[in-house]
């Protein structure tokens, strides 16, 4: 069914991205900034929210559960494709939240992010889109 591929591609491409998300921010350098005192002021300030936590812990705590969720979202829409595509078919909330999911995710891609990750999720959210449409009619 051309639906199952479309939300297994839109799904692979978003766990894609969350788990590279999660290598980056654990395993290199790539998401730290090219200004040491930059990283410095970051590990010396806390958020007026809490002393416990600086921003620096913010940092790697935000970019490794924005890639976990990611990764999350992506493995939930494989396990409905691959295994209970019925509910996807049934249920029309299921198949528009993926929809509205990876629109979100674009929209966040298009404000605070640069062009591969913007490709990416837009790529992701037309699959979703074409199989929620295909699905739907």
């Amino acid at each position: 069914m051309f639906a199952q591929l479309l939300i297994a591609f839109g799904a692979t491409l978003l766990g894609f991205f969350g788990t590279l998300h999660i290598v980056y921010t654990f395993f290199t350098n790539k998401l730290e900034p090219r200004d040491a005192a930059t990283a410095a002021a970051m590990k010396a300030t806390n958020p007026v929210l809490t002393r416990r936590a600086n921003f620096w812990e913010g940092w790697i705590g935000f970019n490794a559960t924005h890639g976990l969720g990611m990764l999350l979202f992506a493995a939930t829409y494989l396990v409905l494709a691959f295994s209970h595509m019925s509910w996807l078919r049934d249920s029309p909330t299921l198949t528009w939240l993926s929809v509205a999911g990876s629109a979100t995710y674009l929209a966040i891609a298009r404000r605070y992010f640069f062009r591969t990750p913007i490709i990416g999720a837009a790529v992701a959210t037309a699959c979703f889109l074409g199989a929620a449409f295909t699905l739907s009619f």
